[in-house]
């Protein structure tokens, strides 16, 4: 059995894991458990009533057992039952124990057969019991009954995977010997999951039920069908003597009496019955935590160390000393300050890789939202034509005008500046919702304090939106006095002189050009208006360059799909589908020529809103222009003298817009980043403690949640288990007695469920179509100390011997038998 030092670590481990539980999982260190795996009314129950020695556990028909129940044995003076959801209360009837689990069972999965894979945690303490770790699992059933759902046998099968896989678990194979054992349930899915044996222990029950004139003598032996542990039997309680209320003392002796009296089992008696299985499963519990107990040390230890800061700073913390609250505010603000100029200026500690800060969000609001919200606003050709005809001849009235008016000019150029109000408030109204995300974000880490959060968040949004406001009226005068003065004297205005020979569109397209054939983006993207019958929707990698845009297989960039030039291409938008997630955009060629072999368009398609509008942002970069940015369309005039004065009044229009233009998309971000962004974070480091004390609340501010409370005891708690634990573990001797590990056998005659294919029904030779069973868990390899791992995820001893990784195959649903 090993010393005591060893026999001590399960009860402590066992204190450790009710630490642990209410803690969320966050440190995972499961002791290994034993697994009671097996088909309805197998006897599964029955042998754990054996263990204790008391019926405790809930009988019937069917699926009795809904819930997983995880069972700890403790060896101790005094018999009683405790439940993990009723702590600190003492069960010293048994029959109270039962009808707890009945309660707490049809608390979460109703009163109908429903089932649940939250467990039951149950301690038991008995001086007649030996420590041990057991999850009574649900029987494995076929045929849903009451409220269970038609995929019940998959769902408990599931269940019972989220256990067995790991390798932490001994799997307890429980099987009647009345039934056929190449069929068995419990050893099909042992099998799934352990294909080496090294962990399955096979349970064999109602030997006394077996048919007159036969015996299990060849399976008790290992020679028939063998296991790499082998099988123990075991004689439970036949439903009359459960009804007669027989003691299981007496049931005990009873099992003891048929070994010892079966002419076929009486020379291997003493290896047989509920004591003896008892003794083993204690011994290889033991035998298993001994294995992995380096590693587990080392578990340990790096969990502590990753606690260690915190408790230090928990233990220092007195929750009613003033000054101590005073430190802890003025602590907090600091940091929030730090913070948030990090988020902003940006940082190179600690750089998120998986979503934009505030500061590159409002980097790519300055350079790819705003510019393409102007480019967005410029009139089509024919509408602007339409205007400046209009206001000429409105100017001359009655009279027939010889010179081009330059009233016409500056009424139409102030009409397109004042236009620009709607995209600069906009792109105010987009940088301060970007300003009030980061600084939500900063604060979300004052939650341990409630109300010092509500208050820090209340005066920070009212500066923010005071900065907003003078940074609105800034702009709106900055855009007044572009209105005030129509400068025609500024040296980058073409004039009237050679107002006939500017043409802006070819300028862009030239400006383009000198740019050479650069790359400008380059990104997955989906086709996605390509016929089934073509192939349908495909995702290939896209590189946009300043002349084409081009698209390969993979983003190897080995195998070119298609080049498309970018002359005379226009981009527009395209609804998103009713159950599309995708974010579509159309690029189309304004001479209704095809773009793509016989389509008229492009469409492509992208994953998020932010990834389409950086693609439209760097297309206009390309010159590809927003739809409503049209060609040469011209108003057919029948005065020929006012076709040559609307023309000349449309290049110098364009003109002076493009200074216009370049002077709102210089001066628009340097204003917002002087009046709000760094108003706004000179006042956070600043200014927001002085306002924080100005309330005179600083005790009640710092007043802790109850949430922030109840974390602190489980740290210190957690903390003070965890060295515990420890120092236990180095008073341990690693020379503890080891029962060897058996030898392989062959085990080829059990037919994994994952082989079981659907056969065909003998009524219409087809097969019959069914779903596949939920995907085995899969245990994650070890990368740190996350709630999905736990002892499993180390790594094994060195010395130890290798075991098998638990390769788990998808399992398909079990064969339908042919209809006769």
């Amino acid at each position: 059995m090993g010393n005591r030092g060893m026999e001590e670590l399960i009860p402590l481990v066992n204190r450790l894991q009710d630490a642990l539980s209410s803690v969320g999982q966050s440190c995972s260190l499961h002791l290994p458990q034993i697994a009671v795996v097996g088909g309805q009314s197998a006897g599964k129950s029955s042998v754990l009533e054996n263990f204790v020695g008391r019926d405790f556990l809930p009988r019937g028909s069917g699926v009795v057992t809904r819930r997983p129940l995880i069972l700890q044995l403790l060896s101790g003076n005094s018999e009683h039952g405790e439940f993990l959801h009723c702590k600190g209360k003492k069960f010293t009837d048994f029959d109270e124990i039962r009808k707890e689990i009945e309660v707490e069972t049809c608390r979460v999965t109703g009163s109908n057969k429903g089932i649940s894979p939250v467990p039951i945690n149950l301690r038991i303490y008995s001086p007649h019991v030996l420590n041990l770790t057991l999850v009574d699992l649900p029987g494995i059933t076929k045929v849903p009954v009451g409220d269970q759902p038609a995929d019940i046998e998959y769902q408990i099968r599931d269940m019972i995977m989220q256990y067995i896989c790991k390798e932490n678990c001994l799997i307890l194979a429980v099987t009647p010997a009345n039934t056929d054992l190449a069929n068995s349930d419990a050893l099909k899915l042992a099998k799934d999951v352990d294909p080496q044996g090294q962990r399955t222990i096979g349970v064999i029950t109602k030997l006394d039920l077996m048919d007159e004139g036969t015996d299990a003598r060849e399976i008790l032996e290992n020679r028939l069908l063998p296991l790499r542990r082998g099988y123990i039997g075991v004689v439970n309680r036949s439903q009359k003597d459960i009804d007669g209320k027989k003691d299981i003392k007496a049931a005990l002796l009873a099992e003891q009496k048929f070994f010892l009296s079966h002419p076929a089992y009486k020379h291997m008696a003493e290896n047989m019955g509920t004591p003896y299985l008892q003794r083993i499963l204690n011994q290889q519990l033991t035998n298993h935590i001994r294995d992995t107990l380096p590693a587990f040390r080392s578990h340990l230890q790096s969990q502590l160390l990753a606690l260690n800061k915190e408790a230090e700073e928990y233990r220092q913390y007195s929750p009613d000393d003033p000054a101590r609250r005073t430190k802890t505010m003025l602590q907090l603000v600091q940091r929030l300050a730090v913070d948030f100029e990090k988020l902003i200026e940006g940082s190179g500690d600690k750089v998120d890789t998986v979503n934009l800060s505030g500061g590159a969000k409002i980097n790519r609001i300055f350079h790819e939202r705003f510019p393409y919200e102007l480019v967005k606003l410029e009139s089509d050709e024919r509408k602007l034509r339409q205007e400046i005809n209009y206001a000429i001849r409105n100017i001359h009235g009655v009279r027939t005008g010889l010179f081009t008016p330059d009233m016409a000019f500056e009424a139409i150029v102030k009409k397109q500046v004042s236009r620009l109000k709607g995209p600069c408030t906009k792109f105010v109204d987009m940088v301060s919702q970007e300003l009030l995300s980061t600084v939500h974000q900063c604060i979300g880490k004052l939650s341990s304090f409630p109300k010092l959060q509500e208050e820090t968040e209340r005066i920070v949004t009212t500066e923010i939106q005071e900065q907003e406001s003078k940074c609105r009226d800034q702009i709106m005068l900055l855009i007044d006095i572009q209105l005030a003065y129509i400068n025609t004297k500024h040296e980058d205005f073409i004039g009237f002189t050679n107002a006939q020979h500017a043409h802006n569109q070819n300028n862009k397209k030239n400006a383009a050009a000198m740019a050479g054939n650069q790359v400008i983006r380059k990104g997955w993207l989906t086709i996605s208006n390509i016929g089934i019958m073509k192939g349908g929707a495909k995702e290939y990698w896209f590189i946009l360059t300043a002349e084409s845009l081009s698209w390969f297989k993979d983003d190897e960039e080995k195998e070119k799909k298609y080049m498309l030039p970018l002359d005379n291409l226009k981009l527009r938008d395209v609804e998103k589908g009713f159950m599309s997630s995708k974010f579509v955009f159309a690029i189309f060629n304004t001479e209704l020529r095809n773009v793509y072999k016989d389509y008229k368009c492009l469409e492509l398609a992208c994953d998020s809103q932010e990834e389409l509008d950086s693609w439209k942002a760097s297309l206009l970069q390309a010159g590809v222009y927003p739809e409503k940015v049209t060609g040469n369309g011209a108003e057919n005039f029948s005065d020929p003298q006012l076709e040559r004065q609307v023309e000349t009044i449309r290049n110098l229009v364009d003109s002076y817009m493009t200074i216009i233009y370049k002077t709102v998309k210089d001066l628009m971000p340097k204003t917002i980043m002087h009046l709000m962004i760094n108003s706004v974070k000179e006042f956070i480091s600043s200014e927001l403690l002085a306002q924080l004390y100005a309330l005179g609340e600083c005790s009640a501010l710092m007043d802790e949640s109850p949430e922030q409370q109840k974390h602190r005891e489980e740290v210190l708690c957690k903390h003070a288990a965890l060295k515990e634990a420890l120092t236990v573990i180095g008073k341990i001797s690693t020379s503890t007695c080891t029962t060897p590990m058996p030898p392989p056998v062959d085990s080829s005659w059990i037919q994994p469920s994952s082989n079981a294919l659907p056969k065909k029904s003998a009524t219409s030779g087809k097969p019959v179509a069914r779903g596949h069973a939920p995907s085995v868990p899969r245990v994650p390899a070890h990368t740190g100390p996350t709630a999905a791992q736990s002892v499993d995820g180390l790594q094994q001893p060195a010395g130890q011997p290798t075991r098998a990784p638990p390769s788990v195959p998808r399992r398909h649903p079990p064969p339908i038998p042919n209809v006769k």
